[in-house]
């Protein structure tokens, strides 16, 4: 339980500041040997993925509830940016997730990205501002943004890092660049947790058993939902400031330290 704690922990933080969750928990994974099933499970155990991504999928719908209720009552044109913006995820992660799954598990990779994850906020911390709004944007913007998304697959490539620069790259406020985020990571999550219940399906199907337990997976979701809460309103609050770019001074040293720490591992 206190695995599964710390865990969801974990994921509630780094899902939504610009540190990226993927690369976390590869090298929490790596560090902590006695851990590393564990941590592999997060990632291997379908179950466990749809309750974290239930958890942080309540705290974007209680944080985002009434932009989420004029999508769907009368701004439904941005549903169909969100759309646009969500094919380039789709797809390429389809493909490196089938394709390369045992390189996305390496911390080395995860390490790298931080990096990666870091200049790209030190980008965005100089970045005038902008007076643009998402639902103003054409499909095309929204499909670039989605590109931004696609490239967060990757692990230790922060997700809301990532197209929160392309929405302000793209001339969107901060306000609108961070809304616009996470209401795109909507769809994303809801995805991953539908291929994540067809494998749950799978697995009951062929007669093998849930490898956590119903109270196990409800602690889970509650402390990522509760975490993932806080986590949300202190980058929307941050990003007001403009200070996002702050967490470059966690991605980089992080990022160096994993490359040295695991560059001599087996």
């Amino acid at each position: 339980m206190y695995k599964i704690l710390i865990l969801a922990v974990v994921q509630g933080i780094a899902e939504f500041l610009p540190i990226s969750s993927s690369g976390h928990l590869i090298i929490l994974g790596a560090l902590l040997h006695e851990w590393t099933d564990s941590v592999r499970e997060l990632g291997e155990s379908p179950t466990f993925e749809i309750i974290l991504h239930a958890g942080t999928l309540g705290s974007i719908v209680v944080v985002f509830w009434r932009r989420i209720l004029t999508l769907l009552t009368s701004d439904r044109r941005v549903l169909s940016l969100l759309v646009v913006g969500t094919i380039p995820a789709a797809i390429l992660g389809l493909t490196i997730k089938s394709q390369f799954a045992t390189l996305m598990m390496n911390p080395i990779l995860a390490g790298s990205m931080l990096l990666v994850t870091g200049g790209m906020l030190f980008v965005l911390g100089r970045i005038p501002a902008r007076e643009g709004t998402y639902p103003l944007m054409n499909w095309r913007a929204a499909l670039l943004i989605g590109c931004f998304q696609a490239f967060a697959i990757l692990p230790g490539v922060s997700r809301s890092g990532s197209t929160i620069l392309g929405g302000r790259l793209l001339g969107l406020k901060n306000e609108d660049s961070v809304t616009f985020s996470f209401l795109l990571a909507i769809p994303a999550i809801l995805g991953a947790s539908v291929l994540a219940v067809k494998d749950v399906w799978d697995q009951v199907s062929a007669g093998n058993p849930l490898q956590y337990s119903i109270a196990e997976l409800t602690v889970g979701a509650f402390v990522s939902f509760l975490v993932g809460i806080v986590a949300l309103q202190w980058l929307i609050g941050w990003s007001r400031q403009n200070r996002l770019h702050w967490f470059a001074w966690w991605c980089i040293p992080v990022g160096i330290w994993a490359i040295f720490q695991f560059s001599g591992s087996p």
